[in-house]
Protein backbone atom coordinates (compact mmCIF):
# COMPACT_ATOMS: atom_id res chain seq x y z
CA UNK A 1 0.00 0.00 0.00
CA UNK A 2 1.20 4.11 -0.64
CA UNK A 3 2.78 5.18 1.89
CA UNK A 4 0.41 8.07 3.25
CA UNK A 5 0.31 10.70 5.82
CA UNK A 6 -2.59 10.77 7.74
CA UNK A 7 -3.07 15.03 7.34
CA UNK A 8 -2.88 14.07 3.86
CA UNK A 9 -6.05 14.44 1.07
CA UNK A 10 -5.87 12.28 -1.70
CA UNK A 11 -9.28 12.48 -4.34
CA UNK A 12 -10.41 8.91 -5.00
CA UNK A 13 -10.21 9.45 -8.94
CA UNK A 14 -6.28 9.45 -7.79
CA UNK A 15 -4.51 6.56 -9.14
CA UNK A 16 -1.20 5.38 -7.23
CA UNK A 17 0.91 2.65 -7.11
CA UNK A 18 2.28 0.32 -4.23
CA UNK A 19 5.47 2.02 -2.91
CA UNK A 20 4.08 6.07 -3.71
CA UNK A 21 5.33 8.10 -0.38
CA UNK A 22 2.80 11.14 0.19
CA UNK A 23 4.04 13.92 3.10
CA UNK A 24 2.11 15.59 5.70
CA UNK A 25 -0.67 18.20 4.45
CA UNK A 26 -0.12 17.08 0.24
CA UNK A 27 -3.17 17.26 -1.82
CA UNK A 28 -3.60 14.99 -4.75
CA UNK A 29 -6.84 16.24 -6.60
CA UNK A 30 -8.91 14.66 -9.11
CA UNK A 31 -7.11 11.68 -11.95
CA UNK A 32 -3.67 12.36 -10.71
CA UNK A 33 -1.57 9.55 -11.98
CA UNK A 34 1.99 8.51 -9.77
CA UNK A 35 3.92 5.95 -10.79
CA UNK A 36 6.16 3.29 -8.95
CA UNK A 37 8.79 5.10 -6.73
CA UNK A 38 7.17 8.43 -6.68
CA UNK A 39 7.64 10.83 -3.72
CA UNK A 40 5.55 13.52 -3.02
CA UNK A 41 6.33 16.23 -0.51
CA UNK A 42 4.37 17.80 2.65
CA UNK A 43 2.17 20.62 1.53
CA UNK A 44 2.77 19.91 -2.27
CA UNK A 45 -0.57 20.37 -4.70
CA UNK A 46 -0.71 18.03 -7.58
CA UNK A 47 -3.96 18.51 -9.45
CA UNK A 48 -6.37 17.51 -12.67
CA UNK A 49 -4.60 14.97 -15.11
CA UNK A 50 -1.52 15.38 -13.89
CA UNK A 51 0.76 12.26 -14.49
CA UNK A 52 4.13 11.75 -12.98
CA UNK A 53 6.68 9.18 -13.65
CA UNK A 54 8.79 6.77 -11.59
CA UNK A 55 10.76 7.40 -8.92
CA UNK A 56 10.06 10.88 -9.52
CA UNK A 57 10.57 13.50 -6.38
CA UNK A 58 8.00 16.21 -6.08
CA UNK A 59 9.56 18.60 -3.27
CA UNK A 60 7.58 20.29 -0.07
CA UNK A 61 4.69 22.88 -1.36
CA UNK A 62 5.26 22.51 -4.95
CA UNK A 63 2.01 22.85 -7.02
CA UNK A 64 2.02 20.71 -10.57
CA UNK A 65 -1.43 20.87 -12.89
CA UNK A 66 -2.60 24.06 -12.00
CA UNK A 67 -4.53 26.45 -14.57
CA UNK A 68 -2.77 28.78 -16.51
CA UNK A 69 -2.05 32.14 -16.08
CA UNK A 70 -3.65 33.26 -18.86
CA UNK A 71 -6.62 35.44 -18.95
CA UNK A 72 -8.52 34.00 -22.11
CA UNK A 73 -8.22 29.67 -20.66
CA UNK A 74 -11.52 28.08 -20.29
CA UNK A 75 -11.18 25.92 -16.71
CA UNK A 76 -13.28 23.48 -18.54
CA UNK A 77 -10.53 22.82 -21.44
CA UNK A 78 -9.19 18.84 -20.86
CA UNK A 79 -5.35 19.35 -20.98
CA UNK A 80 -2.85 18.41 -18.25
CA UNK A 81 1.14 17.47 -17.02
CA UNK A 82 2.94 14.73 -18.10
CA UNK A 83 6.51 14.69 -16.15
CA UNK A 84 8.78 11.66 -16.50
CA UNK A 85 10.55 9.58 -14.97
CA UNK A 86 13.10 10.01 -11.78
CA UNK A 87 12.74 13.84 -12.23
CA UNK A 88 13.26 15.97 -9.26
CA UNK A 89 11.36 18.92 -7.92
CA UNK A 90 12.69 21.13 -5.28
CA UNK A 91 10.57 23.51 -2.78
CA UNK A 92 7.59 25.52 -4.45
CA UNK A 93 8.04 24.25 -7.75
CA UNK A 94 4.89 25.41 -10.34
CA UNK A 95 3.73 23.70 -13.38
CA UNK A 96 1.12 24.46 -15.05
CA UNK A 97 -1.34 22.78 -17.72
CA UNK A 98 -1.68 23.05 -21.54
CA UNK A 99 -4.15 25.57 -22.58
CA UNK A 100 -6.32 23.90 -25.60
CA UNK A 101 -8.25 20.11 -25.41
CA UNK A 102 -5.94 17.82 -25.35
CA UNK A 103 -2.65 19.43 -24.96
CA UNK A 104 -0.23 19.21 -22.05
CA UNK A 105 2.81 20.77 -20.41
CA UNK A 106 5.68 17.91 -20.73
CA UNK A 107 8.34 17.18 -19.03
CA UNK A 108 11.33 13.98 -20.00
CA UNK A 109 13.41 12.31 -17.56
CA UNK A 110 16.19 12.56 -15.23
CA UNK A 111 15.96 16.68 -15.04
CA UNK A 112 16.56 18.30 -11.93
CA UNK A 113 14.46 21.94 -10.94
CA UNK A 114 15.59 23.79 -8.16
CA UNK A 115 13.67 25.97 -5.84
CA UNK A 116 10.92 28.18 -7.11
CA UNK A 117 11.48 27.34 -11.05
CA UNK A 118 8.15 27.99 -12.94
CA UNK A 119 6.82 25.75 -16.09
CA UNK A 120 4.19 27.52 -17.96
CA UNK A 121 1.47 26.28 -19.63
CA UNK A 122 1.96 24.02 -23.04
CA UNK A 123 6.19 23.96 -22.01
CA UNK A 124 7.88 20.84 -23.77
CA UNK A 125 10.87 20.23 -21.58
CA UNK A 126 13.77 17.05 -22.97
CA UNK A 127 15.57 15.02 -20.71
CA UNK A 128 18.77 15.80 -17.99
CA UNK A 129 18.46 19.53 -17.74
CA UNK A 130 19.13 21.47 -15.01
CA UNK A 131 17.75 24.67 -13.42
CA UNK A 132 18.81 26.57 -10.92
CA UNK A 133 16.67 28.49 -8.42
CA UNK A 134 13.37 30.76 -9.94
CA UNK A 135 14.20 30.21 -13.47
CA UNK A 136 11.20 31.08 -15.08
CA UNK A 137 9.91 29.59 -18.26
CA UNK A 138 6.72 31.47 -19.91
CA UNK A 139 4.33 29.46 -22.29
CA UNK A 140 5.20 27.14 -25.13
CA UNK A 141 9.00 27.58 -24.21
CA UNK A 142 10.69 24.41 -25.99
CA UNK A 143 14.04 23.04 -24.50
CA UNK A 144 16.19 20.67 -25.33
CA UNK A 145 18.57 18.06 -23.40
CA UNK A 146 21.27 18.64 -20.93
CA UNK A 147 20.81 22.77 -20.49
CA UNK A 148 21.63 24.46 -17.47
CA UNK A 149 19.71 27.65 -17.15
CA UNK A 150 21.44 30.02 -14.39
CA UNK A 151 18.91 31.15 -11.30
CA UNK A 152 16.79 33.83 -11.94
CA UNK A 153 17.16 33.75 -15.67
CA UNK A 154 13.61 34.60 -17.16
CA UNK A 155 12.56 33.47 -20.96
CA UNK A 156 9.72 34.52 -23.36
CA UNK A 157 6.94 32.68 -24.72
CA UNK A 158 7.41 30.50 -27.74
CA UNK A 159 10.86 30.63 -28.32
CA UNK A 160 13.76 27.18 -28.06
CA UNK A 161 16.15 26.48 -25.98
CA UNK A 162 18.43 23.96 -27.91
CA UNK A 163 20.77 20.81 -26.30
CA UNK A 164 23.34 21.66 -24.31
CA UNK A 165 22.95 25.68 -24.02
CA UNK A 166 23.92 27.46 -21.34
CA UNK A 167 22.27 30.88 -19.64
CA UNK A 168 23.83 32.76 -16.97
CA UNK A 169 21.52 33.68 -13.99
CA UNK A 170 19.32 36.87 -14.12
CA UNK A 171 20.03 36.62 -17.82
CA UNK A 172 16.78 37.65 -20.34
CA UNK A 173 15.71 35.71 -23.33
CA UNK A 174 13.09 36.40 -25.48
CA UNK A 175 14.84 34.93 -28.55
CA UNK A 176 15.88 31.01 -29.09
CA UNK A 177 19.12 29.78 -28.03
CA UNK A 178 20.71 27.70 -30.35
CA UNK A 179 21.98 24.23 -29.41
CA UNK A 180 25.69 24.71 -27.37
CA UNK A 181 25.27 28.23 -26.85
CA UNK A 182 26.18 30.45 -23.97
CA UNK A 183 23.40 32.85 -23.31
CA UNK A 184 23.71 35.93 -20.87
CA UNK A 185 22.74 39.51 -20.17
CA UNK A 186 19.57 40.53 -22.71
CA UNK A 187 19.69 37.92 -25.76
CA UNK A 188 23.75 37.98 -25.90
CA UNK A 189 25.70 34.81 -27.18
CA UNK A 190 28.99 34.77 -25.25
CA UNK A 191 30.13 31.66 -27.59
CA UNK A 192 30.14 27.63 -27.08
CA UNK A 193 29.27 26.27 -24.00
CA UNK A 194 32.46 24.50 -24.02
CA UNK A 195 32.85 23.03 -20.64
CA UNK A 196 29.81 21.39 -21.40
CA UNK A 197 30.61 20.18 -24.59
CA UNK A 198 33.29 18.13 -23.40
CA UNK A 199 31.48 16.86 -20.16
CA UNK A 200 29.23 15.41 -22.55
CA UNK A 201 31.56 13.63 -24.51
CA UNK A 202 31.67 15.31 -27.29
CA UNK A 203 35.00 14.71 -29.79
CA UNK A 204 37.78 17.14 -30.44
CA UNK A 205 36.21 16.91 -34.24
CA UNK A 206 32.87 17.56 -33.24
CA UNK A 207 33.87 20.36 -31.03
CA UNK A 208 36.16 22.35 -33.77
CA UNK A 209 33.48 21.54 -36.07
CA UNK A 210 30.73 23.48 -33.96
CA UNK A 211 33.35 26.24 -33.64
CA UNK A 212 33.88 26.34 -37.05
CA UNK A 213 29.74 26.67 -37.40
CA UNK A 214 29.83 29.19 -34.90
CA UNK A 215 32.37 31.32 -36.31
CA UNK A 216 31.04 31.11 -39.70
CA UNK A 217 27.48 32.04 -38.84
CA UNK A 218 28.48 35.02 -36.46
CA UNK A 219 31.58 36.07 -36.73
CA UNK A 220 32.03 36.24 -40.68
CA UNK A 221 30.24 39.45 -40.99
CA UNK A 222 28.24 36.57 -43.87
CA UNK A 223 24.38 37.88 -43.44
CA UNK A 224 22.23 35.03 -42.12
CA UNK A 225 20.16 33.80 -45.29
CA UNK A 226 23.53 33.77 -47.00
CA UNK A 227 25.30 32.29 -44.60
CA UNK A 228 22.47 29.15 -44.53
CA UNK A 229 22.77 29.35 -48.26
CA UNK A 230 26.36 28.68 -48.29
CA UNK A 231 26.87 26.06 -45.66
CA UNK A 232 23.98 23.78 -46.99
CA UNK A 233 26.64 22.09 -49.25
CA UNK A 234 28.96 21.96 -46.88
CA UNK A 235 29.84 18.75 -44.67
CA UNK A 236 29.13 19.02 -41.04
CA UNK A 237 28.99 16.62 -38.41
CA UNK A 238 25.51 15.81 -36.70
CA UNK A 239 25.91 18.25 -33.87
CA UNK A 240 27.16 21.57 -36.10
CA UNK A 241 24.33 20.13 -38.64
CA UNK A 242 22.10 20.35 -35.57
CA UNK A 243 23.21 23.60 -34.59
CA UNK A 244 22.86 25.19 -38.64
CA UNK A 245 18.88 23.34 -38.46
CA UNK A 246 18.32 25.55 -35.05
CA UNK A 247 19.08 28.56 -37.14
CA UNK A 248 17.58 27.54 -40.27
CA UNK A 249 14.23 27.03 -38.69
CA UNK A 250 13.97 29.46 -35.48
CA UNK A 251 10.90 30.14 -33.64
CA UNK A 252 9.15 33.78 -33.87
CA UNK A 253 10.82 35.32 -32.27
CA UNK A 254 14.19 34.54 -34.14
CA UNK A 255 17.52 33.74 -32.94
CA UNK A 256 19.87 35.15 -30.54
CA UNK A 257 23.24 36.31 -31.63
CA UNK A 258 26.56 38.11 -30.10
Amino acid sequence: MPNIHPTALISPEAELAEDVTVGPFAVIDGPVKLAAGVSIGGHAHLTGKTEIGESSRIGWGCIVGADPQDLHFNPATDSGVVIGARNVLREYVTIHRGTRDGGVTRMGDDNFLMTGVHLAHDVSLGDGNIFANNVLLAGHVQVGNKTFLGGGAAFHQFIKIGDLAMSQGLTIVSQDVPPYCVVNGVNQLVGLNVVGLRRAGLDLATRNDLKKAYKFFFLSGKLRQAALEEAEGGTWTPEARKFIDALANPSRKGVAAP
